[in-house]
């Protein structure tokens, strides 16, 4: 494998962030989500906003961009347990999102870029991470396990264009071990 790494996300980065997102997306859910709601992801000023706030690391191989993940404090929202109440823990908590390329898939670049942006969350004062996956995502849900992250109970269920998606909410500490 040619050089790997992460890095802090600059606007220079901006349109691969947002192309990766777009096409893996595409490809990933192209079973789950109707057409005109993966034409319609995020807007490229969203982006603009994640990465101007220094919330996106990517992950590179070589002089190629393989994947991102964003993170920052999970809202409120996203934290509630399925009765609408906080956790204890819910000041400390990271949504995190992370995305590589299928063809860049299986080589650590997921793993890297959650240990690295574990490790600036935890800095920050951040002492555990969710995510929300699609529950017919065995790819993503299986990653997570790896992690150490498993489904704490929480579902939701998302209109996506007229389909119902059901989501799993996933977490797990803040320390993740990269395999020497």
């Amino acid at each position: 494998m040619a050089d790997a790494g992460v890095h802090l996300a600059t606007a220079a980065d901006l349109s691969e962030i947002v192309r990766i997102h777009r096409e893996t997306w595409r490809l990933a859910y192209a079973e789950l989500l109707p057409g005109d709601v993966l034409d319609a992801l995020d807007t490229d000023e969203a982006w603009s906003l994640a990465v101007g706030q220094g919330a996106v690391l990517k992950a590179t191989e070589g002089e190629w961009t393989v994947g991102f993940v964003v993170a920052g404090k999970a809202p409120d929202d996203e934290v509630a347990d399925a009765d609408g109440t906080l956790p204890a823990d819910a000041a400390t908590t990271a949504l995190v999102s992370v995305l590589v390329e299928p063809r860049w898939g299986r080589r650590g670049h997921g793993t890297r870029l959650v240990a690295e942006v574990a490790r600036k969350l935890r800095e920050s004062g951040a002492t555990k991470g969710i995510a929300w996956v699609p529950e017919a995502d065995k790819a993503s849900r299986n990653f997570y396990e790896r992690l150490g992250w498993t489904g704490d109970g929480t579902v939701r269920t998302l209109d996506a264009g007229g389909r119902p998606l059901r989501e799993i909410r996933v977490s797990g500490d803040l320390t993740v071990r990269l395999d020497p």
